[in-house]
């Protein structure tokens, strides 16, 4: 067998769960149709969570110098905006980051730990026995096989992997169509969307001087979404809304993009894996494509490491589709109801858009909700867990909210880095012995022993006792907790002092 993993599609998501696997040793090989990375950004928007993500191995601090914080995040497009900085998290923004320059960073990565690529390489068929599974591949050089462990779709919504699985695709058809352009503006607004009657435009300003104006109006909103856009059109849409195109010239990139929204019935079939836009595509409402598709390669990449190396059986990675595809189908929905917000300027869109503003505006807690629920700070997995790891802990189901949940950067006294992220860096789990002056409370005995079964052997867990210095919600008292490679919490024990 020549490979343990062949990943389909070098995007960010491809990227980086082609490096998590070489991290932990894994050999993987990633095919890419196109001859070059587009020059063109789809994507703009990192937000926490994949800060977070980034940030757990070390990553994090290249992209926010890349980048632009931005401490809101916009619903709909609405002029409310909703406040990131008060979400729990290192990162409280969305930062700002053109696509390219999030894929050159994780091509860095990849190839740091020995990753291949092969470019102008397409993947023809997918076909899979109990043994492994084959991928046709057309190179430059003609057509081959390659023989490999698992397969990974991360080939976009058209994704060929997909197909060639054999694995559904419902949702619903695009009913209408949005346009953008990367433009010079010589007079850009002092506010970052204008909307009215007429249709709506998110402007965002680019690092290079450039500017993403993004939405639509009544008349472009019904033009199917594979006719091209001219600049006259785009400039035109948005005179009839602002009354200005703000001195617009020199585009850059012109696109439209519908509202289709589609999930993958399942995100494994056998040895075939899918993940981001391959398992999941919607209206691009709130930049939370990418985002999530990186989030999928987070939560795959260490479960896919584990069985690959025989540390864990193949039903592991059962619990992807378990844990993912809700968040993909979470993420339909809300871009749907954006699109409706956003996307639609009948008298009544209008009314429950301004009904909706108010709703932001006037309940912080609402806000703080989309927020977290944008952010991805708020997904949390079944408390029962990915393994069944409470389970033999503790011979009962634990009531314990934080199983499942996200872990934060926890700040700790007397551990070797002054935080938890850090202690993730080498994609290990960590095994935390929380509590005042190091003293943890009467751990259960096999506390240890339980930890390396899950994790595959004492050897992939870092075990740490240590001292928070900082306060989250639900992390309070002695406690022993095992958190994932991916930064969830596999299972939490509260234990008593007595």
């Amino acid at each position: 067998m020549v490979n343990d993993v062949v990943v389909v599609g070098a995007g960010p998501v491809g990227l980086l769960l082609a490096a998590e696997l070489r991290l932990v040793g894994v050999d993987v090989t990633v095919i890419e149709r196109a001859a070059a990375r587009s020059p063109h950004s789809k994507a703009l928007t990192l937000h926490p969570r994949s800060l977070e993500v980034l940030a757990m191995r070390g990553l994090a601090e290249p992209f926010v110098r890349a980048g632009v914080p931005v401490p809101t995040g916009h619903y709909g497009g609405l002029p409310v905006r909703l406040d990131f900085s008060v979400l729990d998290t290192r990162f409280p923004y969305t930062l700002v980051l053109p696509q390219l320059r999030t894929e050159r960073l994780l091509e860095e990565r990849l190839r740091a730990l020995g990753g291949e690529i092969r470019r102008r390489h397409r993947a023809l068929e997918v076909r899979q026995d109990a043994d492994g599974a084959e991928v046709d591949v057309a190179g430059p050089d003609g057509t081959y096989t390659l023989r490999t462990a698992w397969v990974v779709g991360c080939d976009g919504a058209g994704s060929a992997v997909r197909t060639s699985a054999g694995i559904d695709f419902p949702g619903t058809r695009a009913t209408t169509t949005g346009i953008l352009g990367d433009v010079v503006l010589d007079a850009p607004p002092s506010v970052p969307s204008v909307d009215n009657e007429y249709g709506g435009f998110l402007i965002v300003p680019l690092a290079d001087g450039h500017h993403r104006v993004a939405g639509s109006t009544r008349e472009s909103r019904t033009i199917p979404a594979d006719r091209p856009l001219t600049f006259e059109e785009l400039r035109g849409h948005v005179r009839q809304v602002a009354g200005t195109d703000f001195g617009m010239r020199a585009p850059r990139w012109l696109s439209r993009f519908g509202n289709a929204a589609r999930q993958a019935a399942r995100y494994r079939d056998g040895r075939v894996l899918l993940a981001g836009d391959a398992a999941h595509m919607h209206m691009p409402m709130g930049g939370q494509g990418l985002n999530v598709g990186l989030q999928d390669a987070f939560n795959l990449g260490w479960k896919l490491a584990a069985v690959c190396q025989g540390r864990a059986p193949d039903g592991l990675l059962d619990t992807y589709h378990a844990e993912r595809h809700p968040v993909g189908a979470a993420l339909l929905e809300n871009t749907q109801a954006q699109t409706v917000l956003g996307a639609t300027y009948t008298p009544d869109a209008r009314a429950l858009r301004s009904v909706f503003g108010r709703l932001l505006a006037a309940h912080p807690a609402v806000n703080r909700q989309f927020a977290g629920e944008l952010s991805a700070l708020d997904v949390a997995y079944p408390a029962d867990g990915a393994d069944g790891a409470a389970d033999r802990l503790t011979g009962t189901r634990p009531a314990d909210r934080l199983t499942g949940t996200r872990a934060p950067d926890l700040g700790l006294d007397g551990a070797p880095e002054p935080s938890l992220y850090p202690l993730l860096a080498d994609g290990r789990f960590v095994l935390l012995r929380l509590g005042p002056d190091g003293d943890t409370g009467r751990e259960p005995a096999d506390a240890l022993a339980t930890a390396a079964a899950i994790a595959g052997g004492p050897d992939r867990i870092r075990a740490v006792t240590a001292r928070p210095t900082t306060t989250h919600d639900g992390w309070a008292g002695p406690r022993t907790v095992l958190v994932r490679p991916d930064g969830h919490v596999a299972w939490d024990t509260a234990l008593s002092t007595k």
